[in-house]
């Protein structure tokens, strides 16, 4: 980022070098041709002269928009990248806990704004420090009286400018406040649209947003006064300096004291000199919108994350089945709720595990634990006999295939979610995990089969639908652990029963752990797990479990043949 900035400012210094040498020139030819008699023909080198810096100066005017686009293109993905790497690290329980319409303002705009900064703003201040001092170093030898105005009244542009845009920064700072709130506000209205319209609440919703929408209008409107206030001292200091230094000159030359080509020199030069400070002032609003993006990013980049510092790849040896073991886990949600207490569990290679209990029991909290989406507070879960601790936390979940209970489909086409997992996956491959998903009929049926764009979230399917895409993405990764949270929650009978072959399938040469709700996907299970309280009460078959008589049997007895 450092090189292309440097070149940005080398080369606008270099421009503004030339541009002395341009009004020289210019200078040189207006006295010869009006007071010093000087043929045209004589004039012609100059004038050619400044027809080349004239070409030189537009090429290096574009040279310096390009470096300072460069630089600012690479702070921007430079950030991005390392938001969405922070994002990822944070964790499942720190993002439930925030507003999503907050975090892409941040990620979007926020980022967007920086660009300005980094592409004007730092150029542009560099540049106001320096060509005014080359254009001092020349008028001063010509005329000391332009030149102390000049530097007297020259500091008077950033004191002013400071001193303004200190209440402006603190303005623009709530202002980016209010906007990730009301970002965050929008979008879960839009999110929750259908619930609000049944609930008849779309008019009070309305007025909510409104509100919020006017205080972001009226606190925007109070930073733009300051802003134009600051441009109005900067145009005004200029404009009467500028003026008193040309009535100066003026007074000069028809008292003989100043020759007509230094006057007109100094002339020329001194609204450039201005220029520079005048254009970091049009900027400095670029610092300030950066500035009140950047304490939401740099919060966003300090938050502490879910760290997995293992570098160890060697756990996992491919075309294996590792062995995970549960060893005295504990865990607890930020709030202080236990989730998990105690776990003891071992999944051999090739096991199919159902873990089954009451809503609240941990279940879904202990298969984040086996994705390494949550960390435990306590106790070990070690791979092949390792802790997840020590390992590279990425070769750990290339070896997983997850089925969550909401899954997730992006926008693109079917093919695109599919192939998540499994880039190089071929058409026969994927028909094959969508017919063991039942999942090939419906997709045969889409317009482009294969090729059919889904929209996001997958909006053109049904729940059951999406439910069975994911299923057959976990299919098509083929990892040999795979953990899936219940499946079988938007399946008919027909297609539930379909669904347990190709669980058992699935699970054949491969760990599997099912997080189920209903009898029908872990009654064949190698071993059934049952929590509750976030403790494993019992654990054993399920023809064993119903004949001990304790929780599990309840739960299948209350349910009239599906799990609870």
């Amino acid at each position: 980022m450092r090189t292309p900035v440097s070149w940005a400012i080398g080369l606008g210094l270099a421009s503004g070098l030339l541009l002395i040498v341009q009004a020289s020139l210019l200078a040189h030819v207006a006295d010869g041709a009006i007071f010093a008699g000087t043929a045209l023909a004589a004039l012609w080198p100059a004038f050619a002269g400044m027809l080349g810096i004239l070409l030189v100066r537009a090429a290096l005017a574009y040279a310096v928009e390009h470096f300072a686009f460069v630089s600012a293109s690479r702070v921007k993905l430079t950030v991005r990248d390392r938001l969405m790497c922070q994002l990822q690290a944070l964790g499942l329980v720190w993002q439930r806990g925030t507003q999503t319409g907050d975090l892409v303002n941040t990620v979007t705009d926020g980022v967007e704004s920086l660009e300005a900064y980094y592409g004007r703003y730092l150029p542009q201040t560099a540049l106001a420090a320096l060509i005014p001092l080359a254009i001092l170093a020349v008028i001063l030898p010509i005329d000391w009286v332009s030149g102390v105005i000049l530097l007297v009244t020259a500091p008077l542009i950033p004191v002013f400018m400071i001193f303004i845009g200190k209440g402006a920064e603190t303005l623009n700072q709530r202002q980016w406040r209010r906007m990730g709130r009301l970002s965050g506000h929008f979008l879960d209205a839009l999110q929750g649209l259908t619930t609000l319209k049944v609930f008849n609440l779309g008019r009070r919703e309305a007025r909510l947003i409104e509100r919020l929408s006017e205080e972001y209008r009226l606190s925007t409107m109070k930073v733009l006064r300051l802003a134009f206030v600051s441009s109005l001292v900067l145009e005004f200091l200029a404009t009467v300096s500028i003026a008193l230094v040309a009535v100066l000159i003026g007074f000069r030359l028809l008292w003989g004291e100043l020759d007509f080509e230094a006057g007109f020199l100094v002339l020329l030069l001194a609204p450039e000199f201005y220029l520079p400070l005048r254009n970091m002032g049009g900027v400095y609003h670029a610092r300030m919108e950066a500035i009140g993006a950047a304490e939401r990013i740099v919060e966003l980049l300090e938050t502490p994350t879910l760290s997995w510092p293992g570098t160890r790849r060697d756990v996992l040896v491919a075309g294996e089945v590792p062995r995970v073991e549960l060893r005295d886990l504990h865990y607890a949600y930020p709030s202080g709720d236990t989730a998990l207490a105690g776990i003891d569990l071992t999944l051999a290679p090739g096991e199919t595990l159902a873990v089954v209990g009451p809503s609240g029991a941990g279940k879904s909290t202990l298969a984040l634990l086996l994705l390494g989406l949550l960390k435990a507070d306590r106790g070990t879960l070690a791979v092949n006999g390792v802790p997840l601790e020590a390992q590279a936390i990425d070769c750990w979940r290339e070896a997983l295939a997850w089925v969550p209970q909401q899954p997730r489909l992006f926008f693109g086409t079917v093919r695109d979610n599919l192939c998540l997992g499994r880039a190089d996956a071929d058409d026969a491959m994927l028909w094959q995990a969508l017919e063991q998903a039942q999942a090939g009929d419906f997709v045969a049926a889409l317009p482009q089969g294969l090729d059919t764009a889904l929209g996001e979230r997958g909006v053109r399917l049904s729940g059951g639908e999406a439910q069975r895409l994911a299923i057959a993405r976990a299919l098509v990764k083929d990892a040999p652990v795979v953990v899936a949270d219940e499946i079988s929650a938007h399946l008919d009978a027909d297609n539930e029963r379909a669904l347990v072959a190709a669980l058992r399938a699935l699970g054949d040469g491969r760990s599997l752990v099912i997080i189920a709700h209903r009898l029908a996907t872990v009654r064949h299970a190698d071993r059934i797990a049952v929590m509750d309280g976030g403790r494993i009460v019992e654990l054993g078959r399920h023809a064993d479990l119903l004949a001990a008589g304790g929780l599990y049997a309840r739960l299948v007895a209350g349910a009239e043949g599906e799990v609870a």
